[in-house]
């Protein structure tokens, strides 16, 4: 892929939040190809896509179009892939975020890798605010870095409010009962079909309603939902990881392992050490 870029900012100063440690414009051509090896960032990072369309692709099996004023949220455990399609181009600026800022946000629930793609619109006003958030006066202190990271999670703040208000009230009623039906029993399988005629749609329709509003396909939202049930029962404790696959209809316990870690950033094992402090 051949790429263009501008680099705004190499921060090696840390803070008590993190740091940005990188952050950029880059104009892209051609795409990064699903079927090429994935990479995993290890930090989390942000692309903010100013103008072009293209693909965002994860291991979870998400392969969804993005184009100008998508936000993808990268996690630093979970393999991506994006870029403009064959013989395009997109522009977008780049942010990488080191720290446990973010690490805190994701255990609340605020970022979710169940919903890596956030569309903010205007383009002009979030890039601005984006760009706002990363100083340029060099050396960097720390009380500098603690600024940066303190203005971007305001914007990440902001961002979260204008997603979730951006549905009408009629999405919101739609919303809730579709996420109703996908929350009953995740101790069974479930035929999408068969909710999207509950709610007089057809599958695709119903598919591509739920995507748009949740951020995420209804399949992996219901995949979710079980991560959620094997949390609470492992704080119940009296389950093993494998019996905890075998009841919640994972196929075997290393996939039921690799999609909790994928969902909570933590391996089972890790997840259960923390129960109780």
């Amino acid at each position: 892929m051949a790429r263009s870029t501008s680099l705004l900012l190499r921060n090696a100063t840390n803070s008590p939040l993190g740091s940005i440690s990188l952050a950029g414009y880059m104009r892209k051509k051609t795409r990064i190809l699903p079927a090429e090896p994935r990479r995993v960032l290890g930090s989390y990072g942000l692309v903010y896509i100013l103008a072009g369309a293209g693909h965002f692709a994860d291991e979870t099996g998400l392969d969804t179009p993005v184009e100008a004023g998508d936000l993808l949220v990268l996690f630093p455990d979970v393999a991506h892939s994006y870029g403009p399609p064959d013989g395009g181009t997109w522009s977008e600026l780049f942010i990488v975020i080191d720290g446990p800022l973010l690490d805190l946000w994701r255990r609340h629930g605020l970022l979710d890798p169940a919903r890596p793609v956030w569309h903010l619109e205007p383009v002009g006003r979030w890039a601005k605010a984006f760009d706002h958030a990363l100083g340029r006066e060099r050396p960097l202190s720390s009380a500098a870095t603690l600024r940066d990271v303190s203005r971007l999670a305001a914007v990440l703040a902001e961002a979260l409010v204008e997603v979730e208000s951006g549905r009408t009230a009629e999405d919101r009623d739609w919303l809730a009962r579709a996420c109703a039906l996908l929350d009953a029993d995740v101790r069974r399988e479930i035929d999408l079909h068969e909710i999207a005629a509950g709610l007089s749609m057809s599958y695709d329709g119903f598919r591509k309603r739920f995507s748009r509003l949740a951020g995420v396909p209804p399949a992996r939202y219901r995949a979710a939902r079980s991560i959620e049930r094997a949390c609470e029962l492992m704080t119940q404790g009296r389950l093993t990881d494998r019996e905890i696959a075998a009841a919640l209809g994972f196929c075997d316990e290393f996939h039921f392992s690799h999609r909790f870690r994928q969902v909570t950033g933590k391996s089972p094992r890790k997840f259960r050490a923390t129960i109780g402090q």
